[in-house]
């Protein structure tokens, strides 16, 4: 018979030697990892005020600017344009990511090409394709194919203007790599689930929008949630064909008054504050959606340092306190 010791118990300090009575419980010192803290601390403080009394930076430039009209015109369109170029990505994608599963061989093939072309391609390449689309085909046109009736026609400068053009590279691109994300995301559902599902009498449709998608979203939000972010910074790149987009408005005033660097910091915080922006409904979902699955590195940062220090000192406590 094994006797147990009441919780409550304290070391006996008179215990016989080598008896569990006797023994002190000391926890592990992470001396190395407490080194590593100390110098990316360092390196950081040391950063920080690196670039606070660099005089190059001009500061006073990026007060000035950082709160302008100009600015917030360009942020505007940048948000719009992430909008709106990731609901067509993922309404597209979804789209393709259920052709890509089915048994019919052209859609299969449609998809696939699809995914082929807008993803092997640059998006740089794409964005400036489009916004020059016009030198390729001068009129759009709807008709009958190979008969020259045409039922409608338009100038295509005056359809594909710098921000739909910029719309259409960034959405479609954006279609070829949600379309995997989901892809991914249905295929990790059981397929216990929908056979399930139909021999309750659900057709295909019904049994996608109520068993698998529901249970596909713990494997795309995370992913889908980064290509938003992604996407965010992907519009710096309509620059090119004068979008007016944040990073547009920035070198339209850099290029006049000659202050790059200062000019960047501006569009840099404004990035990084929409990012966290952002990061904030991402993390929300991910814990929705990944309820009794979490981990604990799915935790906020300050919450994990918070509760290592508060565990910490718990532990040095309790030790006080046994002795």
């Amino acid at each position: 018979m094994v006797l147990l010791a009441p919780a409550d118990m304290k070391p006996d300090p008179h215990g016989p030697p080598g008896s569990p009575a006797s023994l002190d419980v000391v926890p592990l010192r992470h001396y190395g990892r407490w080194f590593a803290a100390a110098a990316a601390i360092a390196a950081l403080v040391g950063l920080t005020g690196s670039l606070a009394k660099n005089d190059n930076l001009r500061w006073e430039v990026v007060g000035n600017y950082l709160f302008a009209d100009l600015i917030f015109e360009g942020l505007a369109t940048t948000l719009w344009l992430t909008a709106a170029a990731m609901a067509l990505g993922l309404g597209l994608g979804t789209v393709i990511a259920v052709m890509r599963l089915s048994s019919s061989p052209i859609l299969y093939g449609m998809s696939s090409l699809f995914v082929w072309a807008f993803r092997g391609t640059p998006l740089l390449v794409q964005i400036i394709f489009w916004g020059y689309a016009a030198a390729l085909y001068s009129q759009i046109k709807i008709g009958v194919p190979f008969t020259g009736i045409t039922f409608a026609s338009w100038d295509t400068n005056s359809v594909l203007t710098p921000a739909v053009a910029a719309l259409l590279a960034l959405g479609l691109n954006e279609a070829a790599y949600a379309s995997e994300v989901v892809r991914a995301g249905i295929q990790s559902v059981d397929p216990g689930q929908t056979e399930a599902a139909h021999s309750l009498g659900m057709r295909p449709a019904l049994t996608t929008r109520r068993i698998v998608l529901p249970q596909a979203m713990r494997v795309i939000i995370p992913p889908m949630g980064n290509e938003t972010i992604n996407m965010l910074k992907m519009t710096a790149l309509v620059s090119v064909i004068g979008a007016h987009d944040l990073m547009s408005n920035i070198q339209e005033v850099y290029a006049q008054n000659y202050q790059v660097i200062p000019m960047l910091v501006v569009a840099s915080l404004w990035y990084l504050a929409l990012v966290s922006l952002l990061s904030v409904p991402q993390a929300w979902l991910e814990r929705r959606y990944g309820r009794g699955t979490s981990r604990a590195g799915s935790a906020p940062v300050m919450r994990r340092m918070l509760g290592g220090a508060s565990t910490a000192l718990t532990r040095r406590t309790r030790k006080e306190a046994g002795r």
